[in-house]
C-alpha cells in the first residue's frame, strides 16, 4: 500500500509529510533528513538570520528541501527572501502575518506557496489568493498558534480550500495521526514535535531529553517566552512550550514579568546559554507523548508511514458493503 494525495504531486515527494519549519531546530541537516527519506524538509528560518539561512542551506547539500518564515519578521528583512529564493528552494513555507506582499516575488522564483492559518477568514484569505497549499495549524501544535483544535479546524478549512491541499497541523506525531488527518480530508500533516529529538535537530541533547521524557499535559501555551526573548509578537498569537519553573512563576503574572524585566530576561538569556531547561523553552507540542526515541529523522518518518498505511487498511477492511439506506 502507498498513500498518494494531491500533496505529493504537487511536491514531488513519495510521502505526504513535511517537516515544520522549527526556528532554531530545523537546519538543513534536519530538513535534508526528511527530504531524503522521502518527505519534504523545511529549514526554519524563524525570524531571520542570513549567516545562519545560508549556513543551514549550505548543511543540507543537494537535498531538495525548502524553507519556512515567521511572516511578519520577514517584512522587517525582506533581504532574506531574495536570499532564500536564490536557493532555489522546493517551497517557501509563510506564517503569522500578511503574505501578499511576497506571492509575487515567490511565484516568479517558480517556488511553492503554502500559507499556514489558525483562523477560517485566514484560510478564506489564502484560497482566495490561489497560493499551493494551506496548513490548518490546530492550537495543539508546538511553537506559535492560535486557539483552534485540529479535529474541526481541519475539515472546515478543507471545506474552504475549494481543491489547494490542506496540509494539517497540531498534534499529529505519528503515521494515527497522519491517518486521522486524512480522514479529516487533508492531503498530508506538517510534523514537528516528532522530529524535535531526531538526530540531526538543532535542539540541544538536553532539549531532546526533556521531549522524550516528556507528556502533553506538562506543555501549555503561554506569551511569557515571547516576553523573555524581547520578541514583540502581535496579539492573537502565543507560544506552546513545556512548563518551567520560568513559566510556573510568571505565566499567570505577565505585569510582574513586564515589572522586572530586565532582570528576568538576564536571566533568560544566561540559562538559554546554559542550556539550563529549568529556565530556558523547550518549544514542543502535545503530541510530545509520542515522542519516546531518539532516532535518526528516516526512520521515524518511515515508522510514521508505516504505522499510517496500517490504520488505513485496518479502517478500510472494517467497513461493510454498502447498501442502500431504507
Amino acid at each position: 500500500m502507498s498513500i498518494r494525495t494531491p500533496l505529493n504531486n504537487l511536491l514531488g515527494i513519495k510521502h505526504p509529510v513535511i517537516l515544520a519549519p522549527m526556528a532554531g531546530v530545523s537546519g538543513g541537516a534536519l530538513a535534508a533528513a526528511v527530504s531524503n527519506g522521502g518527505g519534504l524538509g523545511l529549514i526554519g528560518g524563524g525570524y531571520g538570520d542570513a549567516d545562519w539561512l545560508k549556513r543551514e542551506f549550505d548543511a543540507a547539500g543537494d537535498s531538495r528541501i525548502g524553507v519556512g518564515f515567521v511572516t511578519w519578521s520577514l517584512a522587517l528583512q525582506p533581504h532574506l527572501l531574495d536570499l532564500a529564493l536564490d536557493r532555489n528552494p522546493a517551497a517557501l513555507m509563510l506564517s503569522f502575518g500578511n503574505f501578499k506582499p511576497f506571492l509575487r516575488q515567490i511565484r516568479g522564483a517558480q517556488a511553492k506557496l503554502i500559507v499556514q492559518v489558525q483562523t477560517l477568514d485566514q484560510a478564506r484569505e489564502a484560497a482566495d489568493a490561489g497560493v499551493d497549499a494551506i496548513v490548518a495549524q490546530g492550537t495543539e501544535a508546538g511553537g506559535h498558534g492560535g486557539a483552534r483544535a485540529t479535529l474541526p479546524f481541519v475539515p472546515a478549512v478543507v471545506d474552504i480550500a475549494q481543491g489547494i491541499p490542506v496540509i494539517a497541523a497540531g498534534g499529529i506525531a505519528d503515521g494515527r495521526g497522519l491517518a486521522a488527518a486524512l480522514a479529516l480530508g487533508a492531503s498530508g500533516a506538517l510534523c514537528g514535535t516528532t522530529f524535535f529529538a531526531s538526530d540531526e535537530s538543532l535542539a540541544s541533547d538536553t532539549a531532546k531529553q526533556a521531549a522524550v521524557r516528556g507528556s502533553g499535559d506538562d506543555t501549555e501555551r503561554s506569551s511569557v517566552f515571547d516576553i523573555a526573548r524581547d520578541l514583540d509578537w502581535p496579539s492573537g498569537w502565543n507560544l506552546r512550550t513545556m512548563r518551567n519553573s520560568f513559566s510556573r512563576r510568571w505565566s499567570g503574572d505577565l505585569a510582574g514579568l513586564a515589572q522586572n524585566l530586565a532582570k528576568e530576561q538576564e536571566r533568560f538569556k544566561a540559562a538559554t546559554e546554559a542550556d539550563d531547561i529549568d529556565v530556558a523553552a523547550v518549544i514542543v507540542g502535545e503530541a510530545v507523548d509520542l515522542v519516546r526515541t531518539r532516532a535518526p529523522a528516516q526512520t521515524t518518518l518511515h515508522e510514521m508511514i508505516l504505522q499510517a498505511e496500517d490504520r488505513l487498511r485496518c479502517l478500510s477492511q472494517s467497513i461493510a458493503p454498502s447498501q442502500r439506506i431504507k
